[in-house]
């Protein structure tokens, strides 16, 4: 121990790329050194700049190796939390039916939502975790988890019970999103606006009373909830002090969009059919477009999100996995990396921006997503010598190391066999 130190740790022989607005690309930091005080970024510049021999200014100091730190990974839109899989509907699609001819026909959502009702918590916890784990392996630090499988209160609330099980389970802080309004369960089919009223009268007040929720959701779309009563569940939101989230103009312009602005929402995500009017309100109301290339991928859909239209607007951009059974059955941030850039162009500093200092900010999280004194010390140090290799490498996990609040964890996080019971 080094006496009269004053961080903790203090990392060396790296490259940080910061993620930082303004200045180099990506923030990049060469021969940077990192200090970590109380699970907080106590410095981070050049080794040039350090106050002090490195020797007399913490109490470990640990080597690089020539790596390249990062933000830790934020996984800011997912629904980890099921039961089952939609294998079966992956072969009707091959076979040329679409999202929306198997959803109405009693499949898609609906499907899922009968294999989580079946399921108790437990056993929801031991079906996410390996899901969880591949997160974890790519330098996953905080993920979102959203519930919407159980259409009924019993089973919502089990589903977000089961993600915040999750974070006690893993060393990662989970975000948990209340995704009621996901689809008109079936015995609701011919009268949906009594399900709105069930979800807004009892479910959500029940989830926001019982802490499960920190945002909620909604999905406004022609197969889904329309503006009107996607309006009566954020209106609801708002009485109890919880913000909201919207799946918005997926697979058409349903003025989602503007919904979303008007209630001031972290977020609005998809966005393949996104208009100008759309994307102006997005920019005045500060929400982050969420863009999720591994449904578009998966559903085989022609229509790219308008990207140049957000990056005029001054829209940020976030990237999140969707990680659901149907249209995104993906348990790689890493991949969507590359996918942002093969499929909507994103570049390489646009798609790691999306998901550290975008994605924290899609999630109304102010302390992390930037490697910057005073922001939590969460980072991942990678064996690349550029950022870009990140966005580069199909099928590559060059991760050397998480930190999660300052702690370096084990090498086999995500691998660790932790029981999912009580």
């Amino acid at each position: 121990m080094v006496m009269g130190a004053v961080w903790d740790t203090l990392w060396l022989n790296l490259s940080a790329a910061t993620m930082a607005v303004g200045g180099a690309p990506y923030g990049l930091i060469e021969d940077a050194a990192i200090g970590i005080s109380g699970g907080r970024l106590a410095f981070v510049g050049r080794r040039a700049d350090l106050p002090a021999p490195p020797g007399t200014l913490a109490h470990r100091v640990r080597d690089g190796e020539g790596g390249v730190m990062t933000p830790g990974l934020i996984d800011c839109h997912t629904h980890l939390v099921y039961g089952g899989d939609r294998a079966r509907e992956f072969e009707q699609r091959l076979g040329g039916a679409s999202y929306e001819d198997i959803a109405r026909a009693g499949g898609g959502i609906l499907s899922t939502v009968r294999a989580t009702r079946a399921l108790d918590e437990d056993a929801l916890v031991a079906a996410s975790l390996p899901r969880l784990d591949a997160l974890l392996r790519e330098g996953v630090t905080t993920i979102e988890i959203k519930s919407g499988y159980g259409l009924e209160t019993d089973t919502e609330l089990r589903q977000l019970r089961a993600a915040r099980r999750l974070g006690e389970l893993r060393p990662v802080d989970v975000r948990t999103s209340f995704l009621g309004a996901h689809a008109v369960p079936p015995e609701f089919r011919d009268a949906p606006d009594a399900y709105v009223d069930l979800l807004t009268r009892e479910m959500l007040p029940r989830a926001a009373e019982a802490g499960l929720a920190d945002a909620v959701d909604a999905f406004c779309e022609r197969i889904a909830f329309s503006p009107a009563q996607t309006r009566c569940v954020f209106a609801r939101a708002r009485a109890l002090g919880l913000p909201v989230k919207l799946h918005a103009e997926q697979l058409s312009d349903s003025g989602g969009a503007a919904l979303a602005a008007e209630f001031g929402a972290l977020s609005a995500d998809h966005l393949e059919y996104l208009s100008e009017a759309g994307a102006a309100a997005l920019a005045r109301s500060g929400t982050v477009a969420v863009l999720l290339p591994g449904a578009f991928y998966v559903l085989r859909e022609t229509q790219l999100p308008p990207v140049d239209r957000l990056r005029r607007h001054g829209v940020p951009i976030a990237l999140a996995t969707d990680c659901n059974p149907g249209s995104s059955p993906i348990c790689s941030l890493l991949l969507i990396l590359n996918m942002g850039c093969m499929l909507f162009r994103l570049t390489p500093e646009e798609a790691l921006a999306g998901v550290t200092r975008n994605a924290a900010r899609a999630l109304g999280l102010d302390d992390r997503g930037v490697l910057a004194a005073g922001m939590r010390a969460d980072a991942v140090l990678w064996r690349i010598a550029h950022p870009a290799e990140l966005a580069y490498a199909i099928g590559l996990c060059p991760r050397a190391g998480t930190i999660r609040t300052g702690e370096l964890l084990p090498q086999d996080v995500g691998h660790a066999a932790i029981s999912a019971s009580r």
